[in-house]
């Protein structure tokens, strides 16, 4: 194995069950990297008792400059939307250039979570939904409402097959009314499931389980299902996003930020420099266009005297029209927008980039990170 003469941070960190397990990491991650076409171009290294595996300066530099993923399969030429394997490529680059680590128990860990990504990420760029803040709808033959405990899946239905049909109108032919951030949930539950039905099916069917019981929401969500990265005090580069991550662009003006769903915008990355839109899915974001109609949210508040305040997405979309005809004035609302946000409560000079994302924990068999709480009876959870 390489040596290299000092530990960088970044990259991938497999580390070894036994001693004797270090080869077969070895030997096993750089034949995965061979089979895409990356294995020159990735450093070898022993770290705390950890192999680690990471972009060549040089190569990052000019594949990944000052850590920008959003424009890695323009520069390589991948087909992301088309070919499964360029989408991989795009996840692996991103994993092994970035600025953050990513530790993995083992190579078939690392596997899985590769799969969950690719899994979201396709998922989250074939999902369309009805926006509604108020209102919210399941397909009746797959779920039921419970009250303080959310929609839960009926007996016998399958976790999957239900995500599937509630988020993806080719499966079901209907658009279902939807918050984004409950959405978000979906998404990942379907990323999720599909990876455990494929490798662990005991824990597919204790989530199945506790959905049956009662959904698990909102920041228990967070908690039970998610790794958090990046800070306010560490923020990650604005333009590194790992596909399949879940991230928020917060709306930087106070007042429309007022109007419920659009204090800012949950949304996934899901490669070739594209963010999903669940309202209209055919016209996914790039980071600009995410700006410009977040920053063009202040232009349709509208708020009648005594009234509940409310978005005029018409006048949105003339203004991001308007700007998008003007490009000095184009430039100026991109570069004010991609400033990091301010922190929770204050509006100030701050833009709509967050400074965290946040992806699932390990499912895979033998060291799985998410861990469902009991379950417990529908009237203690009330």
């Amino acid at each position: 194995m390489a040596e290299i003469g000092q530990q960088h941070a970044g990259g991938v960190r497999i580390r070894p069950a036994t001693p004797g397990d270090a080869e077969a990491i070895c030997t096993g991650f750089r034949a995965r990297l061979a089979e895409l076409g990356f294995d020159r171009h990735v450093l070898e290294s022993t770290v705390d008792g950890l192999i680690a595996f990471r972009l060549r300066d040089d190569v990052r530099h000019a594949w990944l400059p000052d850590w920008d993923t959003l424009d890695i399969a323009a520069r390589l030429n991948f087909d992301v939307a088309g070919n499964p394997v360029d989408q991989e490529r795009e996840i692996v680059l991103a994993l092994l250039g970035g600025p953050v680590t990513f530790e993995y128990p083992s190579l078939a860990g690392f596997e899985s979570t590769l799969r969950v990504r690719r899994n979201i990420a396709t998922a989250a760029a074939k999902t369309a939904l009805s926006f509604d803040t108020s209102k919210a709808e399941r397909p009746l033959d797959y779920w039921t409402y419970v009250e303080n405990c959310g929609f839960t899946l009926l007996p016998g239905k399958s976790m999957v097959e239900a995500l599937r049909l509630t988020t993806q109108p080719e499966a079901s032919g209907t658009l279902y009314s939807f918050s984004c951030y409950r959405a978000t949930e979906y998404v990942i539950l379907l990323g999720i499931a599909m990876e455990l039905a494929t490798c662990n099916a005991p824990l597919l069917q204790r989530l199945e389980d506790q959905w049956r019981h009662c959904a698990i929401m909102s920041g228990r969500f967070h908690d039970v299902f998610l790794h958090e990265y990046g800070s306010m005090e560490a923020p990650l580069p604005p333009r590194y996003y790992v596909p399949g991550d879940r991230l928020w662009f917060r709306n930087p003006d106070e007042r429309s930020a007022d109007v419920t769903g659009f204090e800012g915008s949950w949304v996934f990355y899901h490669g070739g420099g594209l963010f999903t839109n669940f309202w209209k899915r055919d016209c996914p974001y790039t980071l600009e266009s995410k700006c410009l109609e977040i920053f063009h949210w202040r232009d349709g508040y509208r708020c009648e005297p005594g009234g509940k305040p409310w978005m005029d997405e018409d006048v949105v979309a003339e203004r991001v029209r308007a700007t998008l005809a003007d490009p000095e004035r184009k430039r100026d609302i991109v570069a004010r927008m991609l400033r990091y946000r301010d922190p929770r409560g204050v509006y100030a000079e701050g833009g709509c980039i967050d400074t965290t994302r946040e992806y699932p924990r390990r499912v895979c068999p033998g060291d799985p990170e998410l861990v469902l709480p009991d379950i417990v009876p529908i009237a203690a959870a009330k």
